[in-house]
């Protein structure tokens, strides 16, 4: 099967990530697989492999073009609302199906009126849709078939000898991650007194303010804001526990990447986390919202090792038997034969 990927991205965030690791596993089951957009030096260096082409694109007009010249694809996986107006738009490839995935928990077109007529007449050319997690099925047009993402097996991963006194976030720092909030959780647990540190992977728009929270939660000293970071596998690897508080998650990859190196989590019970980490481990989620709860938690895995340890190896377990590339690459390829 030939399969063309499309995002009119020139970035390397979640999305990116999800059609890489996808693109890499469908190649290993012998398909022809093309992806389009993306930060084009990022995307060849994760793919990192000759059978595996890629064409930079970055916008609507972009993609368009690059969808017609690959009009002999047996299918077309777009992502994103600007990807699926983009294979609207490619007319010498009107014969080739699109599959359209689901990324994020919000109807088509939601940012404006125009947005959203420009997304209803896109939709039309679509053929099937894939939702990366019940959570976000439940919030876009039906009908949707979930295939859950999965994250590689990280056989690699470091044990607990590896493993410092660190609390480790990795999102970008922007109001919807609630990046706040897992500042007060950990100001709440009172880590920083006993010499735990708070370490902050990502950038974004609040960067600035979360600095500044720091320091009136009088924590600032054992935060560290590390800026976005190409190592995270290896943050994972010598933090202790990672804190996820946000609740909306579509699904959440860096969750899976955590539970894929047996690192605990501590995670609201909300969005995809429900799905992942909370499914597996409910006991170490909290409720949305309730902080206090969640200090309560990180604090008593902080303090006792076995509980870690323990909780580690179960989330790693769980990815290994529900959460592979190989079963949503499995899952995804029988969506695309069911519109052949």
């Amino acid at each position: 099967m030939r399969i063309v990927h499309a995002v009119c991205t020139d970035a390397f965030a979640g999305v990116e990530r999800h059609i890489a690791v996808l693109a890499m596993a469908q190649a290993d089951s012998g398909h022809d697989v093309i992806v389009v957009g993306g930060h084009a030096r990022t995307m060849r260096e994760v793919m990192d492999r000759r059978d595996i082409r890629h064409v930079a694109a970055s916008t609507v007009w972009d993609v368009r073009r690059a969808l017609d010249r690959l009009g002999d694809a047996d299918v077309f996986n777009v992502h994103m609302t600007s990807a699926e107006i983009a294979a609207a738009l490619a007319f010498r490839s009107r014969q080739v199906p699109v599959v359209a995935t689901r990324h994020f928990p919000a109807r088509r077109g939601a940012s404006s009126w125009l947005a959203g007529v420009a997304a209803r007449m896109a939709a039309r050319r679509i053929s099937a849709q894939i939702a990366v997690s019940r959570f976000v099925a439940d919030h876009i047009e039906p009908p949707s078939t979930v295939v859950v993402s999965g994250v590689p097996m990280a056989d690699g991963a470091g044990g607990p000898a590896r493993r410092s006194d660190r609390v480790l976030v990795a999102q970008r720092l922007e109001p919807e991650k609630r990046t706040a909030d897992a500042l007060r959780i950990f100001a709440l647990a009172g880590l920083a007194a006993d010499g735990w540190s708070l370490d902050i992977a990502g950038e974004g728009r609040e960067r600035h303010l979360l600095e500044g929270l720091a320091d009136e939660l009088g924590i600032g000293p054992a935060v560290r804001f590390l800026g976005h970071r190409n190592d995270v596998a290896d943050l994972m690897d010598r933090s202790a526990i990672l804190l996820a508080a946000g609740c909306n998650e579509a699904l959440g990859l860096t969750v899976l990447e955590a539970m894929s190196r047996g690192l605990p989590v501590v995670a609201a019970a909300g969005g995809g986390h429900v799905e992942t980490v909370c499914s597996v481990a409910p006991e170490w989620c909290h409720p949305v919202g309730d902080l206090r709860k969640a200090a309560d938690l990180l604090a008593a895995l902080a303090r006792d090792p076995a509980p870690r340890i323990a909780l580690g190896d179960r989330l790693r377990s769980a990815q290994r038997s529900r959460f592979t590339v190989a079963a949503q690459a499995e899952a995804t390829e029988a969506v695309y034969r069911s519109v052949l």
